[in-house]
């Protein structure tokens, strides 16, 4: 790659951000970007982006700034480095090559216009000269882990258990599956449903009410999922943490905290439905 292929890319590409642009630049070279979410802690997230034998990070309030960052950061790299660039031409790459599960999964959601796949390094286990990685891909509302003795022979685990789980979904080797409609925040508003309804009366604040119920039965109703993620970092009370996050659009987090994991997820759950009671209230 020259590097005034990179600098016709910005230039042609201004209107469009660095995400966009990385992934367009990707499938040209056929290398599309790996995106792995490595931190998620209240207001702070990470996430590493791979394109080739290039690995760039970054950091955000949300995970779109953290993505957004990780690909400017990417996208500077390819245009500074343009030797090592050069010598990656006759390289196989882990997303473009179509054999590889990590590469055809990307290529099917950009094909679906899905979101990108997400994958978490959930566990590290094992000496140093025998480490055991696991690693979770998460696919517009569905998840899939994987384990290796590498990050990279996990995220394909995962992605073949992805892509395996799609199949089955869809019935057949072709995949055929669509994700749910997607919900937007703001639709709670006018919605009508009878657990959204139950929720705009009911006060939040009655003892012994099971939240994560609550929250799983409104999710059943709207169509989004509900995913808890455990922090491993007790609060500067001792206190455990966690973050629920709501695939709504946009994404919704929320923070919790409990002297139990259990009582961190309860509370994140009320968070939650203390959040989505405000949006639907709204006039």
């Amino acid at each position: 790659m020259a590097d005034s292929q990179v600098t016709m890319a910005h230039q042609r590409c201004q209107d469009k951000t660095p995400i966009q642009i990385l992934h367009e630049y990707g499938i040209k070279i056929s290398s599309a970007p790996v995106y792995e979410l490595i931190q998620a802690d209240g207001d702070t997230h990470m996430f590493n982006v791979t394109i080739g034998d290039i690995t760039c990070n970054g950091r955000g309030s949300t995970k779109k700034a953290a993505k957004h960052e990780a690909a400017e950061a990417a996208l500077k790299l390819l245009k500074r480095d343009t030797q090592l660039n050069d010598q990656r031409d006759g390289l196989s790459h882990e997303a473009g090559d179509t054999a590889n599960p990590v590469g055809v999964l990307q290529e099917l959601a950009m094909q679906r216009v899905w979101c990108l796949p997400e994958y978490v390094v959930c566990m590290e286990s094992g000496p140093d000269h025998m480490k055991e990685f696991t690693v979770t891909c998460r696919l517009e509302g569905l998840e899939e882990s994987g384990s290796g003795s590498s990050k990279k022979l996990a995220r394909r685990a995962a992605a073949e258990r992805m892509l395996g789980k799609l199949q089955s979904l869809s019935g057949s080797p072709e995949i055929t599956w669509s994700p749910p409609s997607r919900v937007y925040v703001e639709s709670l508003r006018q919605s009508t449903g009878e657990k959204i309804s139950l929720l705009r009366r009911t006060p939040l604040s009655i003892p012994n009410t099971d939240y994560i119920q609550m929250l799983l039965e409104i999710s059943l109703e709207l169509g989004f999922q509900v995913t808890y993620i455990d922090i491993d970092e007790l609060t500067v009370n001792g206190q455990y943490q966690c973050l629920v996050e709501l695939s709504t659009r946009p994404v919704t987090v929320c923070h919790g905290t409990g002297m139990t994991s259990s009582n961190a997820h309860y509370t994140a759950a009320h968070s939650a439905l203390q959040y989505m009671k405000m949006v639907a209230s709204k006039h």
